[in-house]
C-alpha cells in the first residue's frame, strides 16, 4: 500500500465557520446591491453598448455575460441564508427516531457500509479499525460491512480478521448503486453510513448526527468531505531559493510583504472541498435543499426503500400500461381479460429491478431529488457542518479529471434527461437549488468566450463593445466592486480565488462532458484512483497552456501595434483586455501547475 498519507495521521479538519447574524445581514445587503447594479449593467450593455459594426462579436460576449449574470442570481440565492450551528442530543432508542415502533425500546441497529472495488484492502482495513472506534452515549447495534464488488480473498480476509462482515456479489450491475442494493437486502439496520474505500469514520460520527433523526421525516444527513491528505506545500521565498538562491529567496520575501505568505502545492487541484461543504451545502438547509454525497452521509433505511418501492410501482404501471396499448392496438380488442393483465402486471414486475439507490454515475444527487420531490412523504434532508470522517484526495491530475468528469457528466445527464426543475413535488426553493448545480456544469459554453475576448481584440484591434469609454468603466468597474465585496462576505473565512480559477479552467473538461451527455453518451462508472498515476499529464491540459500561449502572442502583437499606430487599438481598450487575458492566464497557470506537480520527498518539507 502506498502509505504516504501516514504522515497526515495527526492532523485535525478546521472547525466550521461560526454563524454570525450581522454579517448574514450585511451579505444580503450586499447581494442586493450586487445585484441591482449588475441587472443594471447587463441592460446597459444590451441596450447601449454593442459595437454594431461587428456583432458577430458583440452578440456572443453580452449573451455570455448574461448567462454568467444569471448564475450568480442563482449562486446568491444558494447563498442567501444561513442557520445557526446545532448539534441534537443523539437518540437512545428506535422509538426516538421512528415513533410508535413495536419494537421501539430497543438500541439503534446502524449499518456501516464501505463500498469498494479495487481499492488496497490494507487501505479498507484503516476504515474499519475506524468505525470499530466509533463511541456513543447510548447502547448501540453498530455493524460493519464490506461491499466488495472486485471478489478479492485478500479483501474477506481482512475483513474476517478485523471482525467486520464481507458481503459480494456475482455481478457488478448497477456498480456502486448496485453493490449498495445488494448489500440492504442483506442486513437490516435502521440507519446505513456510506462510506468509500479510503473512508475514514471519526468517532464522534453518529454522537453528533444522530440527533437529527429525531424529526421522522429526517431521510439523510450529509457530512463534510475532508481531505486530510493535501499537501503542506512550498513558502514562495524558499522555493525561490531553491530555483535562484539567495536573490530568489528576497524576491519571494518581497512579494509575501505586498500580498501576505504564499504557499506553493499546499492545494494543486483545488481539491479542499470547504468552499462546497461549508458555504454552499450548508446554506441549503433552510430550503430543505441539501443533496447527498454519497461518502460520510446516513440514512433512514426506511426512506430510501420507501422511495424505491414507491419508483419501482410506478414503472410496473408505466410498463403495464405501454404493454396494454400494444396489445389493444393489435388486436383491436377494446379490453384485455383480467387473467390476461395480471400476467401483463406480474411481467413488468419481473423486468423492473428495485432500486433504493439509482443505477446512476451520480446515484447520490439522483437519490436525493427522488426524495426531496416525495411530497406526500415530506423527506428531509440535513447539511451538518462539522467534518465527521477524512478521505485521499486525488494526487494527480488524470485521477482529478476522472473525478471531476464523473461529477460533470453525472449532473448533466440528469439535467438532460429527468430535469429536476420540471419534476413534480419539488418546492421552488428546492427546484432554484438544484438549477444552481446544474446550471454551474453549463458555464464552460460562456467561459470559452471570456477566454477568447481578449485574443481576438488583441489580435484584431475590433472591440465587442462600442467603446472602451469612460461611461464602459462607469457601469462595470461598480458592478464588479459590489460583487467582489458582496462575495467576500457571503463566503466569510473561505478564500474563492482558487475556485474561481478552478471553475474558468475546467472548460475542456466541461465542454467534454456536455458533449458527451448531448450525444447521448453513457457517463463512465471508472472507479477513482486512490493512488498516484505515474505519467506526464500535461496532455491534459493542452487547451489551458493553448489560452496562455495565445494571450501572450496577442499582447505582444496588441503592444507592438499600438506603438506602431498600425490599427484600430485604443490605449483603453489593449490595456483593459491585457489585464483580462493576464486574469485568465493566472487561472490557466493553476491548472497547468497542477499537470506537472510531484509530491515532496523531502520529509523536511512535510509538517503536520
Amino acid at each position: 500500500m502506498d502509505d504516504y498519507f501516514l504522515k497526515y495521521e495527526n492532523r485535525t479538519p478546521e472547525p466550521p465557520l461560526a454563524y454570525s447574524a450581522p454579517r448574514e445581514l450585511l451579505w444580503q445587503f450586499l447581494a442586493t446591491i450586487a445585484l441591482v447594479v449588475g441587472a443594471w449593467y447587463i441592460w446597459w450593455r444590451w441596450t447601449a453598448s454593442l459595437n454594431t459594426d461587428a456583432m458577430w462579436f458583440a452578440v456572443p460576449l453580452v449573451v455570455a455575460e448574461t448567462c454568467a449574470f444569471i448564475g450568480m442570481v442563482l449562486f446568491v440565492f444558494n447563498l442567501w441564508k444561513d442557520n445557526p450551528i446545532e448539534i441534537i442530543a443523539p437518540p437512545a432508542t428506535l422509538n426516538d427516531i421512528v415513533p410508535g415502533h413495536p419494537d421501539g425500546a430497543r438500541p439503534l441497529i446502524i449499518d456501516v457500509m464501505f463500498a469498494t472495488y479495487n481499492e488496497d484492502p490494507e487501505l479498507v482495513r484503516l476504515g474499519i479499525i475506524n468505525a470499530k472506534a466509533i463511541t456513543y452515549p447510548h447502547p448501540i447495534d453498530i455493524r460493519i460491512h464490506i461491499l466488495d464488488d472486485g471478489r478479492r480473498e485478500e479483501m474477506r480476509t481482512v475483513t474476517e480478521a478485523e471482525g467486520a462482515n464481507y458481503i459480494a456479489r456475482t455481478t457488478n450491475e448497477g456498480f456502486k448503486a448496485g453493490n449498495l442494493r445488494h448489500a440492504m437486502e442483506q442486513t437490516s439496520g435502521d440507519l446505513i453510513i456510506i462510506c468509500d474505500a479510503d473512508t475514514r469514520p471519526f468517532k464522534t460520527i453518529l454522537e453528533n448526527t444522530l440527533g437529527y433523526f429525531k424529526d421522522p421525516k429526517m431521510a439523510w444527513v450529509q457530512t463534510p468531505q475532508w481531505f486530510y491528505d493535501l499537501p503542506d506545500g512550498v513558502a514562495l521565498p524558499d522555493l525561490l531559493e531553491r530555483r535562484f538562491g539567495t536573490n530568489g529567496a528576497k524576491l519571494g520575501r518581497a512579494v509575501e510583504t505586498v500580498v501576505g505568505p504564499v504557499q506553493i502545492g499546499t492545494d494543486p487541484f483545488v481539491s479542499d472541498p470547504k468552499m462546497f461543504y461549508d458555504i454552499i451545502q450548508r446554506r441549503r438547509n433552510w430550503a430543505n435543499a441539501s443533496f447527498c454525497c454519497g461518502a460520510g452521509s446516513i440514512h433512514r433505511r426506511e426512506a430510501v426503500m420507501e422511495a424505491a418501492l414507491r419508483s419501482f410501482g410506478a414503472k410496473v404501471e408505466i410498463r403495464t400500461y405501454a404493454t396494454e396499448e400494444v396489445i389493444t392496438v393489435t388486436s383491436k380488442e377494446r379490453d384485455i381479460a383480467p387473467d390476461l393483465m395480471d400476467a401483463i402486471r406480474t411481467e413488468a414486475a419481473a423486468t423492473e429491478i428495485l432500486t433504493p439507490y439509482r443505477f446512476h454515475v451520480s446515484e447520490d444527487i439522483y437519490t436525493s431529488i427522488v426524495l426531496h420531490s416525495d411530497r406526500e412523504r415530506g423527506w428531509k434532508s440535513k447539511m451538518h457542518p462539522i467534518v465527521e470522517s477524512k478521505m485521499l484526495s486525488p494526487q494527480d491530475l488524470l485521477t482529478w479529471t476522472v473525478q471531476r468528469y464523473k461529477y460533470a457528466g453525472g449532473s448533466l445527464d440528469i439535467l438532460m434527461n429527468d430535469n429536476p426543475l420540471f419534476r413534480r413535488g419539488l418546492t421552488f426553493s428546492q427546484r432554484m437549488m438544484y438549477a444552481a448545480t446544474f446550471y454551474s456544469y453549463l458555464a464552460p459554453i460562456w467561459n470559452i468566450i471570456f477566454l477568447l475576448a481578449p485574443i481576438i481584440y488583441l489580435f484584431t484591434g475590433i472591440s465587442p463593445v462600442s467603446a472602451y469609454s469612460a461611461d464602459f468603466f462607469w457601469h462595470l468597474i461598480p458592478f464588479l466592486v459590489t460583487l467582489e465585496l458582496a462575495m467576500m462576505v457571503g463566503a466569510w473565512g473561505v478564500s474563492g480565488y482558487a475556485a474561481k480559477s478552478s471553475y474558468l479552467s475546467f472548460f475542456p473538461l466541461g465542454m467534454r462532458a456536455i458533449w458527451s451527455v448531448l450525444r447521448g453518451e453513457q457517463i463512465s462508472f471508472k472507479v477513482t484512483p486512490k493512488v498516484r498515476q505515474s505519467g506526464n499529464f500535461l496532455g491534459l491540459v493542452k487547451p489551458q497552456i493553448g489560452v496562455v500561449i495565445l494571450t501572450g502572442v496577442a499582447t505582444v502583437w496588441a503592444v507592438g501595434a499600438l506603438t506602431l499606430g498600425t490599427t484600430n487599438h485604443s490605449a483603453t481598450g489593449v490595456v483593459s483586455n491585457v489585464l483580462w487575458g493576464f486574469n485568465n492566464c493566472l487561472a490557466m497557470a493553476g491548472i497547468i501547475a497542477a499537470a506537472l506537480w510531484v509530491p515532496e520527498t523531502n520529509d523536511e518539507s512535510e509538517t503536520t
